[in-house]
């Protein structure tokens, strides 16, 4: 049955990096979105593309960790988009740091905005969707939900308490039988803005530990999850090495990376001590999608591809399977009657 109506998206941290250019992917597709970030700045200029493109949005400067924020934030979205058909949980903030190093309210805030920012979320997305009994949700997820690294304790755990937290809410939903569908996206490295703006102890730059993807890829990914009923999707063979790494030989793992993360978080160039971060405050302007990693990010994932068509791809080999057997069964009884003639 052809839609009547444009698609309705919510996306957190739309303002920039993986959200921004999920919010490009949606509007391409024609979706009425729902913008939710702190900065005003990066919100208008989402705006403008999501117009551009072709698709509808509506600028909702949000906290997050903020319940109430969250909750007005969805009801503006149902009045003025109309119901909403996907919810992507996707803000979030960091500090590279030690955690000896982290102040207690360091630690919470990170807490609040990257693990209660989702729960917020997804309550609010709940409240609309159980009753119409339809809609999905995205989590935006990370490799490091399975394999935490040094220097990124608070985040590491934020996120291994959305992967925890929402498998609670799928078997609920399971359990009611319940239509509404929540499923989780795990990323590898990111070329996003968070490494020009996130907090950072250390004396370098930070950088994506491993293989770098651009945030354009994870869009495409996200957009693909959000139309299909799968429980999961990984993002990129770093991301599975990782997750079947840590399932295979974690205290291995836990001697690697000890060394090899910690020294990949760190780009050799000194940090600007006088340069901003956006912990307690988003930074002025509009920085899009993209961080300072163009050069060195992959712009396609083959894993992603097979992912995506591993249906098609599982027939494929199943049917080259049987050509294979059909045949050596073929030359097994050519090769019989050819010994029973001569004998």
């Amino acid at each position: 049955m052809p839609r009547t109506r444009k698609e309705v998206v919510v996306i957190t941290g739309a303002s920039g990096g993986v959200g921004r250019a999920t919010v490009r992917e949606f509007a391409r597709h024609g979706a009425a979105i729902g913008l939710l970030a702190r900065g005003v700045d990066g919100l208008q200029g989402a705006a403008r593309e999501v117009e551009q493109l072709g698709g509808r949005a509506l600028v909702l400067p949000t906290d997050v960790s903020e319940v109430g924020q969250v909750e007005a934030a969805a009801a503006a979205v149902e009045t003025q988009l109309g119901p909403i058909d996907i919810w992507i949980n996707d803000a979030m903030v960091s500090t590279f740091s030690p955690f000896m190093s982290l102040t207690p309210d360091e630690f919470h805030h990170i807490t609040e905005v990257t693990y209660l920012g989702y729960v917020w979320g997804t309550r609010a997305a709940l409240q609309r969707m159980l009753p119409r009994n339809r809609g999905t949700i995205v989590q935006v997820g990370s490799a490091l939900a399975h394999r935490s690294i040094p220097l990124q304790s608070a985040y590491c755990g934020a996120k291994h308490a959305i992967e925890g937290f929402t498998e609670s809410i799928r078997t609920e939903l399971l359990h009611n039988k319940s239509a509404v569908h929540v499923t989780v996206i795990e990323l590898p490295g990111v070329n996003t803005t968070q490494f020009e703006w996130t907090r950072n102890k250390m004396d370098e730059k930070p950088k994506p530990v491993g293989t770098i993807y651009q945030p354009e890829v994870i869009a495409d990914a996200i957009y693909y999850l959000a139309h299909t009923r799968r429980k999961e999707m990984w993002v990129g063979w770093p991301t599975v090495e990782s997750i079947v790494g840590e399932k295979l030989a974690a205290a291995a793992l836990d001697h690697y990376l000890a060394d090899a993360a910690w020294d990949g978080s760190l780009s050799g160039t000194p940090k600007d001590p006088a340069a901003p971060d956006n912990f307690y405050q988003p930074v002025p302007g509009d920085h899009g999608a993209r961080g300072p990693f163009t050069n060195q990010a992959k712009t396609r994932s083959t894993q992603v591809w097979l992912d995506k068509h591993r249906g098609p791809l599982a027939w494929a080999g199943a049917g080259l399977a049987a050509l294979a057997g059909t045949a050596a069964w073929s030359r097994w009884r050519g090769s019989r009657k050819e010994a029973a003639v001569e004998t």
